[in-house]
């Protein structure tokens, strides 16, 4: 699925496009309003994130002049702001929702496919061995039967089984499932990872989550 994004702080538009590229999704950029109304406009894209604040044209005219084009295209649209009356005049101006930076990335991964979903757009699984996930259902299997899990450990096994054979440091999993200016204790990565043990692992006899001493975690799609 091909994703325009249109941000002039370059750092948060370096992060979304990294992590966002690691879920899957084709990303594009724009940098201003101006050239991301044209990048809207002459591209084909499955969904659109547009800031608010942006140089050239702000994001409410951006979206209020596709809808005038009869471009109904999903747009999430971000903002520093916080208040009623801007969330009413992104919606009004024809967006379909809105978050407030700063914002969780899974919080930002689940808006997005909710849009896609509503579009006709279902996430393709992910597998790693007889693990799979349906990112779309946030349903989990360990071959035939079907594991429970809390949201926040099915965004930790996501991140880890689409970067499968990858070590992971505790900061690359903190940045890409919890938020982006995440600055707690790293150590809560352990917990999940642990907890998440419990869940895959353990009962399988299995060990596909595995700690690489001093670096992270690798999650081996074979697990044996």
């Amino acid at each position: 699925m091909k994703l325009l994004l249109i941000e002039d702080d370059k750092r948060i538009a370096a992060a979304v496009k990294r992590g966002l590229e690691a879920e899957g999704f084709t990303l594009a950029v724009a940098y201003d309003g101006i050239d991301g109304l044209w990048m809207a406009t002459e591209g084909s894209y499955d969904g659109l994130i547009i800031d608010i604040m942006l140089p050239g044209k702000n994001g409410y005219q951006i979206c209020d002049e596709l809808r005038r084009a009869g471009d109904w295209t999903p747009i999430l649209m971000l903002t520093a702001k916080d208040g009623d009356l801007d969330e009413a005049e992104a919606l009004d101006t024809g967006a379909d929702d809105y978050l407030t930076k700063p914002f969780s990335f899974p919080v930002l991964v689940a808006r997005l496919r909710a849009l896609l979903r509503r579009a006709g757009h279902e996430p393709a699984p992910v597998t790693a061995g007889d693990l799979r996930i349906e990112p779309g259902r946030r349903r989990v299997w360990r071959g035939d039967h079907e594991i429970d899990l809390t949201a926040r450990q099915f965004d930790v096994l996501e991140f880890l089984m689409r970067r499968a054979g990858q070590v992971m440091s505790k900061r690359e999993i903190l940045a890409g499932v919890w938020d982006l200016d995440f600055d707690g204790d790293p150590n809560i990565v352990e917990v999940y990872i642990g907890r998440l043990r419990k869940r895959i692992d353990e009962p399988f006899d299995r060990a596909a989550i595995e700690t690489v001493r001093g670096a992270g975690y690798r999650l081996d799609a074979e697990g044996g």
